[in-house]
C-alpha cells in the first residue's frame, strides 16, 4: 500500500497558505490560484481513516475534472487546469461556509434520522409513510454547515440567511444551481445506468460573481445506485447495489464505528483496502464510461510538484 499518497508537504512560489482537508491538501498561490491535490485519504463519519486507498486520488480528481467540464454552462466553475492526474488548479474564491446538499431518495443519514422519527429535514417537510431508498417526489435541498473541524451540522435555508452565512440573494442562486446540476448529473448518470441518488456542492465568491468549487458527482460527495434492479430490490425491501463510499461507513458500522467518542478504528486489511480502491476504479470506469488508466507510480510525489511547477512557471 506504500503507493497512497497521505500527505504532502510541498512550498511553491508566492505561496501565501496551506490548507489540509480531509481528503485534499490546498495551496493558496499568491491569492489568485488554487492548487488542489487530491490526496489518496479517505474519510468517514468525518473522520479520517489511518490507511489510505491507492488510485482514490486521481479518481477522484479525474472524475470531478470531467463533471466541471461537463457543467460549465450551468454555472462558471474554478476549475482552470488539471496538470496531474491527482491535481486541478483553479481560480482563488471565498468559499461560502455552506455545503449544498441534495436528495434525490430516503437514504443514508437522511434515512437514518427518518428512522428515528423526523418528519422534516433541514426545515423541509418530509411525507409519512416512506421506506428507505423511496425516491423524493422532488429533490430536495437540505445543506450543511461547513464544519473546519468535526462534524457537519444540518441547518435550514432559514437559518443560514437569518445567521448572515449567505445573503438571501446569494442563496436564491445556490439553490438554483444545486437543482440544475443535480439534474445534469442525474442525466449522465442515468445515460450509464446509474442512478445519482444524493450529492453534495461547494460554492465560493470571486469578484462579486459566484462559482461552483472543489469536487463534484465523484464518489466521495454523491451516492450512486445501480438503475438496473432498483425497482424490484425496492419493492422486495433489499439493499440497493451502489456505487458511493456508503460501503466503507457500512463496514464501520458493522465493525462498532460511528466516529463517536471512544471508538476506535477497525484495522484496515490489504484486502479491505484493495477492495475500497478496486471500488473507487469501478465508479470511475461506470460513470465516464472509460477504461480508467492508473498512473504512472514510483515517485508520486515528484511528478505531482514538476507538473504543477511547470504550471505555476508558466502562469505566475
Amino acid at each position: 500500500m506504500s503507493n497512497a499518497i497521505i500527505k504532502t508537504g510541498f512550498s511553491f512560489p508566492k505561496q501565501k497558505s496551506f490548507y489540509k482537508g480531509k481528503v485534499r491538501d490546498v495551496y493558496n498561490i499568491d491569492d489568485k490560484f488554487l492548487v488542489m491535490i487530491v490526496s489518496d485519504r479517505i474519510s468517514a463519519f468525518d473522520v479520517v481513516l489511518p490507511k489510505g486507498i491507492p488510485n482514490k486520488g486521481q479518481v477522484l480528481n479525474q472524475i470531478a475534472s470531467k463533471f466541471l467540464n461537463a457543467t460549465v454552462d450551468i454555472c462558471p466553475n474554478w476549475k482552470i487546469a488539471t496538470p496531474d492526474p491527482m491535481v486541478t488548479i483553479g481560480h482563488f474564491c471565498e468559499p461560502f461556509a455552506v455545503e449544498m446538499v441534495i436528495r434525490g431518495y430516503l437514504t443514508g443519514s437522511s434515512w437514518r434520522t427518518y428512522k428515528k422519527g423526523a418528519r422534516e429535514i433541514c426545515g423541509i417537510p418530509v411525507p409519512n409513510g416512506m421506506r428507505e431508498h423511496e425516491r423524493f417526489p422532488d429533490p430536495i435541498i437540505t445543506p450543511t454547515t461547513k464544519a473546519a473541524k468535526g462534524h457537519d451540522e444540518d441547518i435550514s435555508k432559514e437559518e443560514i440567511i437569518e445567521q448572515g452565512l449567505v445573503s438571501e440573494e446569494d442563496y436564491a442562486l445556490l439553490e438554483k444551481y444545486t437543482a440544475e446540476l443535480f439534474r445534469r448529473g442525474s442525466e449522465i448518470a442515468a445515460d450509464k445506468g446509474l442512478i445519482l441518488v444524493d450529492t453534495k456542492y461547494e460554492f465560493g465568491k470571486k469578484d462579486g460573481k459566484i462559482f461552483l468549487i472543489d469536487e463534484i458527482h465523484t464518489p466521495d460527495s454523491s451516492r450512486y445506485f445501480y438503475k438496473d434492479g432498483y425497482e424490484e430490490r425496492f419493492a422486495k425491501g433489499e439493499p440497493q447495489k451502489q456505487l458511493s463510499k456508503e460501503f466503507v461507513r457500512e463496514w464501520l458500522m458493522d465493525n462498532g464505528f460511528q466516529g463517536q467518542e471512544g471508538q476506535k478504528v477497525p484495522e484496515m486489511t490489504d484486502e479491505f483496502i484493495n477492495s475500497v480502491s478496486e471500488r473507487y476504479i469501478e465508479l470511475y470506469e461506470k460513470i465516464t464510461g472509460e477504461r480508467f488508466k492508473k498512473s504512472e507510480t514510483g515517485d508520486i510525489l515528484k511528478r505531482v510538484e514538476n507538473n504543477v511547477m511547470a504550471f505555476l512557471d508558466a502562469n505566475l
